[in-house]
């Protein structure tokens, strides 16, 4: 009998051993937000950022703001649940406290994903050109994920989560980012929160834990170890107005790292009857490796760790200790109690990450309102967006007499998420020439309605552009975008300039590549403008808006639209030479003096330029002995500029968006086939158009 049991036990064991192994663990992080002005990487396990950890095939960002800059504002995030249960008080953390940002199912990494193979990363769009279109999007960029706390092993492994008691819950989050310049440096993280298990989950307190920390990783890499974390300036607000962490650089990279990351709590709703929920926020803060004082010990233990979650840190000691003092300071913002979530019930709780430059030219350890006043304004547009129709924030759909004051859309319920939205974007096409570019735009605007006035308001045009050295700048190419021209109707609105300019007689057909999808596309183009005094060789972002006129009756101003949605960065130089023409293929700067004012800070971040090349060819260089230096080939459908480091470097904005090159023109960054530097001297160099069979030869010096 005794033989049986224990046989009956080792199957039993055997077949929990088979559960755990039956499905495989499908953790995506390979997802990020690129659709507006922050860069913040998403996971199916809890988690927000990437810790600086995935580096191929995409170092992706980890809360880069704004977009291109290099500028993070995160090492990693995560989602916080607790409760008091039947088996006492249970903190499920998605992150905590890890100097190797881990995936789902590591320890302090508690929740995991479902196991099942359709619960990855899910994107989805409501913009209608957007290969991610659907109808059920709530924003121009949606990430939709599922995760749960209720697994011990990680599912597939048997990796056992060590620490971990599950609260028995289950995750839907769901994350939104729009590209409208008023709505572009914030994303909103939507949690609904389930009880999955038998037991009355009770005083439920729920948060974002982060390792919040400003720093640029051009001029300090995060992989270097603790001098990147060590200077972060932490604070909080806390008012009718906003509910708020936030941090900034305080000493660490001053004047290449002026903005502002926080974790602002929107708002939640509780379980219909529950009483006890007062949308309460706490904050709180510790040191990452500790420290002497208890508060700045990080709650390693559940008891601990709920105790943060129901009281914020005092503000004797955050007034006396941590303002204006610099740390690794770890952020917590949380918000209950949530008197309870019965089996089989839901809660919702929204947060958003909003970012912002800031205001005013002080030292960058000062933090003032006058700062933070960007801040202020980003948050508020965040606000805005979760309340959505909810325009006096009562959470009633308010009417007047029998029609509604707030209904926008028409379908009887209070809906949140809707903004004010400017035209849509012109599809834009830019065509780099010698000192030039020329810009061609269809009129897809001119036809946008106004989700909330209910209007076609289409107003105008807007012409924007960087200029030299932009690239190399701690904002990046696209930050410093400045205004160079501006259409509008002749309508008395404005300046009516009318679009006779660039108007042109019968529209064009042209290809394009649509700058948020990658995709090649076609379209009718109705406009043209060319932009001469261009310098060759260096690199420049252009991007055309477009604007509306607004609506006095509803205090709405004009809107534009993002200049990131269309923006095209290109390089100009010469066009591709045909077989006929005589211009001579030459290089430049000829000489070259090293430390050129294009060049980048490190010895393979040197750059010449070849000119007039025909569109297929082979560069040989070598030296006066007749030794080969180098060789590359050049096509001009495909050049981006990849073989030269600085335009690996300084040249590439995300995995759509790469310098365009007119053609006959190829950079190549002074270093020989055996990876050295080369010398000064006299070099000479050779093409062979690979169509014709022809050589051209020429020569240039280098001077170091």
């Amino acid at each position: 009998m005794r033989r049986k049991v224990l046989l009956l036990i080792l199957l039993s064991l055997n077949w929990a051993f088979a559960q755990k192994l039956s499905k495989p663990a499908i953790d995506d992080n390979s997802k990020y937000t690129n659709i507006g002005n922050i860069g913040i990487t998403i996971s199916n396990y809890g988690t927000i950022g990437d810790g600086f950890t995935k580096q191929v095939p995409v170092d992706q960002p980890s809360c880069e703001y704004p977009k291109g800059s290099g500028i993070e504002h995160l090492f990693g995030g995560g989602l916080w649940v607790g409760a008091q249960t039947s088996s006492g008080i249970k903190v499920t953390t998605g992150a905590f406290n890890s100097a190797r940002f881990q995936a789902g199912g590591s320890t302090n990494f508690e929740f995991t994903n479902t196991a099942d193979p359709l619960d990855v990363v899910l994107e989805r769009s409501s913009l209608l050109d957007n290969q991610f279109y659907s109808p059920d999007a709530i924003s121009h960029q949606d990430f939709v994920a599922d995760f749960t706390d209720t697994n011990t092993y990680v599912p597939g492994t048997t990796n056992q989560i060590y620490g971990h008691n599950p609260l028995g819950i289950a995750v839907h989050m769901e994350t939104y980012a729009w590209n409208y310049p008023f709505a572009d440096d914030f994303v909103i993280f939507n949690y609904t929160i389930t009880n999955v298990w038998d037991d009355t989950l009770k005083d439920v307190y729920v948060g974002i834990w982060a390792d919040l920390v400003v720093r640029n990783v051009n001029i300090t890499p995060p992989r270097i170890g603790a001098p990147f974390y060590q200077h972060a300036g932490v604070g909080y607000k806390d008012n009718d107005k906003m509910k708020m962490v936030y941090c900034y650089d305080y000493d660490g990279d001053p004047g290449y790292t002026d903005s502002y990351v926080s974790v602002c709590f929107l708002g939640a709703e509780p379980q219909e009857d529950d009483q006890k929920y007062r949308y309460k926020v706490t904050h709180n803060w510790w040191l990452f490796s500790g420290g002497i004082e208890e508060y700045e010990q990080p709650p390693r233990e559940e008891v601990l760790r709920y105790e943060r979650m129901k009281t914020s840190f005092p503000d004797d000691i955050y007034w006396k200790n941590l303002y204006q003092r610099a740390g690794n300071w770890m952020s917590l913002i949380s918000t209950g109690p949530f008197e309870r979530i019965d089996p089989g019930k839901s809660i919702n709780v929204v947060f958003a990450i909003v970012c912002a430059k800031k205001a005013g030219f002080n030292p960058s350890t000062v933090d003032d309102d006058a700062a933070k006043a960007n801040l202020y304004d980003n948050i508020e547009w965040a606000q805005k967006a979760y309340y959505g129709e909810d325009s006096n924030r009562n959470g009633i759909l308010d009417y007047f007499g029998t029609d509604s004051t707030e209904d926008v859309n028409g379908n009887g319920k209070l809906d949140r998420y809707i903004l004010p939205t400017p035209p849509a974007p012109p599809a834009v096409k830019i065509i780099p020439g010698n000192g030039k570019v020329t810009i061609l735009w269809d009129r897809t605007s001119e036809q946008s309605i106004d989700l909330i006035s209910k209007k076609r308001d289409f107003e105008g045009y807007r012409v924007y552009r960087s200029f030299l050295n932009d690239d190399r700048s701690a904002e990046g190419i696209f930050n410093s975008m400045q205004l160079i021209r501006e259409f509008d109707r002749k309508d008395d609105i404005f300046y009516d300039t009318g679009f006779d300019e660039i108007r042109l007689p019968e529209p064009t057909i042209e290809t394009y590549k649509d700058p948020v999808t990658g995709e090649e596309k076609q379209t009718e183009f109705w406009y043209r403008l060319e932009v001469d005094g261009l310098h060759n060789g260096w690199q420049y972002a252009f991007s055309v808006t477009a604007f509306d006129s607004g609506d006095a009756t509803i205090s709405l101003p004009s809107l534009e639209s993002s200049r990131l949605q269309n923006v095209v960065v290109v390089t100009p130089g010469t066009p591709a030479r045909t077989n006929n023409e005589k211009r001579e293929i030459g290089v430049y700067p000829n000489p070259y003096r090293v430390n050129a004012l294009w060049d980048g800070t490190q010895e393979r971040q040197r750059k010449i330029y070849f000119y007039n090349l025909p569109e297929n060819c082979e560069i040989r260089i070598y030296t006066l002995a007749g030794d080969l230096v180098s060789s590359f080939t050049h096509n001009a459908a495909t050049y981006r500029g990849q073989d030269a480091q600085w335009y690996e470097r300084f040249g590439s904005f995300g995995s759509n968006i790469q310098t365009l090159f007119p053609g006959g023109e190829h950079a190549w960054d002074l270093v020989t086939e055996s990876d050295q530097a080369i010398a000064t001297g006299l070099y000479l160099f050779s093409v062979k158009d690979l169509k014709t069979g022809k050589i051209y030869t020429g020569k240039f010096v280098i001077i170091k």
